[in-house]
């Protein structure tokens, strides 16, 4: 049980879901907070996280540092998204347990299960068979921290948690043209066309694929209730248990950022996997279930977006 005066460190704080995880804390009146950004501790370096641990002692640990991506950048960067996740976690992982961490929270991915997965994806499904090529080294770098977890809890004891979270989107989201998940990606383009009064959106793929999305503060939320609640060795799949297709994804946000042309989907662009619903029967029992509706995240993503372009355009 974590105290509010427990120092807790939140590895990746500037993230998407590591800011969550700080607002969620800060809102649960938890004060003693530590992290460090990218340029003052860089977590691939063990020599330097060792040093950090030492100095900082944290009790409680959210790892949710990690170099994310979408299917271009997974696919085309793939030595640093393996190179980079394997040293974050197992950095981190092994300075846990060498120094004493009471307990620490793993942030994986749905990725980690296999392509071809039967749906909806249940967790004793993890190494039953393929990942999805394109972002197969960011999953074998997420599923080597799961086995780092098990294995120092079966050898040393350590409480060390997993958690599968499902595709994620909200405040301090990854807007990048290039290296942006697809509803981000989304909001963009659909943002870009309404501003630039463009007649038609070109969507990759046939806009078949069905994908499931979570609101980053509901998992932040979750994340909390775990790291209270849940101690075990298996890992926990977060998510909301609902799922739609891109192309009625790609309704909502048009419908949310205003966007009045029209949707084309270029099938010649890979679809990725066909499907991605976890099954979060178990969370669910455990006694946690999601509050945010797709739209309603959605328009509070919009915002969160538009205030990015606003500064950004300040500064320019």
């Amino acid at each position: 049980m974590m105290r509010k005066t427990d120092k807790i460190y939140v590895a990746g704080h500037n993230g998407m879901v590591g800011s969550a995880i700080v607002r969620a804390l800060m809102q649960r009146g938890f004060t003693n907070l530590v992290y460090r950004t990218s340029k003052e501790l860089d977590l691939r370096n063990q020599v330097a996280v060792d040093e950090f641990f030492k100095d900082e002692k944290p009790q409680f640990v959210f790892l949710a540092a990690a170099k994310v991506g979408g299917i271009v950048a997974n696919n085309t960067y793939r030595a640093e998204f393996l190179y980079d996740n394997l040293m974050i976690v197992s950095n981190i992982i092994h300075a846990a347990y060498a120094n004493g961490v009471t307990k620490l929270l793993f942030l994986g991915s749905s990725c980690i299960y296999p392509k071809m997965a039967a749906q909806p994806i249940k967790e004793e499904y993890l190494l039953t068979g393929p990942l999805e090529y394109t972002n197969e080294p960011y999953a074998i770098a997420k599923i080597a921290g799961i086995k780092l977890c098990e294995s120092y809890r079966d050898q040393y004891g350590a409480n060390f948690i997993s958690v599968m979270p499902t595709n994620l989107y909200g405040i301090n989201d990854n807007y990048h043209p290039e290296n942006s998940h697809v509803l981000p990606a989304l909001i963009r383009r659909f943002h870009e066309a309404k501003v630039s009064g463009l007649e038609e959106v070109v969507i990759w793929g046939s806009g078949s694929p069905k994908r499931e999305f979570l609101f980053a503060d509901d998992l932040a939320d979750a994340c909390l209730f775990l790291m209270e609640e849940y101690s075990s060795k298996e890992i926990v799949n977060i998510g909301c248990g609902d799922d739609l297709s891109i192309k009625e994804l790609a309704e909502m946000v048009k419908e949310v950022t205003g966007y009045t042309g029209n949707l084309a989907f270029d099938t010649s662009k890979p679809d990725g996997t066909p499907r991605k619903l976890l099954d979060v029967s178990k969370i669910n029992a455990l006694g946690w279930r999601y509050k945010t509706s797709l739209k309603e995240g959605m328009n509070i993503a919009y915002k969160d977006f538009l205030t990015k372009q606003e500064k950004l355009q300040a500064i320019q």
